[in-house]
């Protein structure tokens, strides 16, 4: 038996990647599966971009970049932050990574000493506790639920702070429940922050674009708390980038230098190519993503109306990225045949091994109450996804 480390052996598979491990394999063994459990836009990258990309190629962008990416890149971030977020950072400021999820990691590593508190909302996004508990910190958990649309008060987060706390971080919008937190609400946040300066804010931003408010508020607008703000951010989501792997996150120079220290010993720069795509998305305009982004709304209002057709499911408004976020929990208990539903694991497979629809358990986001379903497909799949789900709780008892 391999001796691994215990940092490997303490952490769990993404449970998001696991239901589409366990979606393909249904697939492959002969089922009609609709995946609901991926977080992804199923539109092409805008033509603009790939033409960028291609351009890139041509004039032979293929060699090392700085380790925090290319000036013009961070250059063209630093416009797009001050142009749609009225933010004023310099290229210094901005470390360009391979996709939002290492920006996220960077700054945790950079900032979290072991023992040192990290805040988290739940529902979180998937794999924050798990980066906090890399860096070796504790994670502190405060619950919103849906009944609060999923957000938390400035009179929680004062509750739970202490000397040993280091970091806040929390999605907005959010996944997985696409809540949006309005200038009022962040306001009210940034007010607590600003009575305790040791603290640092990491503001997960991926899903700006999808925002069906179309403004998008930042934490980072507050200029009492800025110099303690890390933005992240990238091009996945509203620019339909998935696989290109590029995020990047805005801080104060001194904690971009660390993460380029960092990122210089890790995986160094990300893609040259994707760089450059990347820069070609920065200085597209956001009205030029709102057909995705009103096709979505389209998708969440269609989705809703079939969903409160299905008796026991309870559901908010989501207001930005591409999340249903039910609690499902008045059917805990019940059962069908040899299927007993105890828990939102449970349910999720349930749901997948009686009617192929994959869902993600609550549980991965800290809220054991709820699913996750991606509505980042056709509405004829959705539409046959939901009429499932309803006949298959139609049969428990």
């Amino acid at each position: 038996m391999i001796n691994l480390s215990k940092r490997i052996n303490q952490m769990t598979e993404s449970e998001t990647l696991a239901m589409s491990r366990k979606s393909r394999e249904l697939k492959a063994q002969g089922h009609d599966v609709i995946n609901l459990s991926i977080g992804e836009p199923d539109f092409f990258t805008p033509d603009n971009i790939k033409k960028a990309a291609k351009k890139s190629i041509d004039d032979n962008y293929t060699f090392y970049t700085p380790v925090n990416g290319y000036n013009e890149l961070r250059q063209a971030i630093a416009k797009k932050l001050k142009r749609d977020n009225n933010l004023d950072y310099t290229a210094e400021e901005i470390v360009v990574s391979t996709g939002a999820k290492q920006a996220i990691m960077n700054a945790l590593l950079c900032l979290v000493d072991p023992g040192d508190e990290v805040i988290i909302p739940t529902p979180y996004w998937v794999s924050y506790n798990h980066m906090v508990s890399l860096a070796e910190g504790k994670h502190v958990f405060i619950e919103a639920g849906i009944e609060n649309d999923f957000k938390i008060t400035a009179q929680q987060l004062e509750q739970s702070i202490t000397p040993k706390t280091k970091v806040f971080i929390f999605s907005s919008p959010c996944n997985p429940t696409g809540s949006v937190y309005s200038r009022e609400e962040l306001e009210s946040l940034a007010k607590v922050f600003e009575k305790y300066p040791h603290i640092f804010i990491i503001s997960d931003e991926i899903y700006e674009l999808i925002n069906f408010n179309k403004n998008h508020e930042s934490i980072a607008q507050f200029a009492s708390i800025k110099d303690r703000v890390i933005l992240v951010n990238g091009v996945s989501k509203g620019f339909a980038m998935t696989g290109w792997r590029l995020g990047y996150f805005a801080s104060h120079i001194d904690i971009a230098k660390a993460a380029t220290k960092l990122q210089g010993q890790f995986t160094s720069a990300t893609c040259s190519i994707g760089q450059k795509a990347a820069e070609e998305a920065m200085h597209t305009l956001p009205q030029e993503t709102y057909g995705m982004l009103d096709k979505f709304r389209e998708r969440r209002d269609m989705v809703l109306d079939l969903m409160n057709d299905i008796p026991g499911i309870k559901t908010n408004l989501p207001q930005g990225a591409f999340y249903i976020f039910p609690d499902v929990s008045s059917y805990y208990g019940k059962r069908n045949g040899d299927h007993i539903i105890n828990n939102s694991s449970d349910f999720c497979m349930y749901i997948l091994n009686k009617v192929y629809v994959a869902l993600v358990p609550g549980d991965a986001f800290g809220s054991p109450a709820c699913v996750r379903l991606s509505y980042a497909t056709s509405n004829e799949l959705l539409k046959e996804a939901i009429k499932r789900i309803k006949t298959a709780l139609s049969e428990l008892k």
